[in-house]
């Protein structure tokens, strides 16, 4: 998973017209580690999807307008438009990312 690192970067991701998907994190929150853990075997199941992750404590402009509450949090854009949100509530298990993904 590659990670963006400034707002120009983050703006030419999300406005590919692929969908991409951006997991936003934070390097002290121990449910992103546990995410860490299986997100590679999603990620290469839905290898449709080009990966992204992004420091919420590094861009919290960016987490406020994208409605990004808590972490980690999956949203797919694709033409800059955001076409899906998986909240942290409800991405603690790889069956959760898996339903989500598969409900696009």
């Amino acid at each position: 998973m590659q990670s963006i690192k400034n707002k120009e970067t983050f703006e030419e991701i999300i406005s590919s017209d692929q969908p991409v998907v951006v997991k936003f994190h934070a390097d002290w929150c121990p449910d992103c580690r546990r995410m860490d853990m299986f997100i590679d075997e999603i990620m290469d199941q839905y290898s449709q999807y080009k990966w992204y992750d992004i420091n919420k404590d590094e861009f919290p402009e960016i987490a406020e307008k994208y409605d990004v509450m808590g972490i980690p949090s999956l949203l797919i854009w694709k033409n800059g438009e955001k076409i899906a949100h998986l909240h942290s509530a409800h991405a603690k298990t790889p069956e959760q990312v898996t339903d989500f993904l598969n409900t696009l």
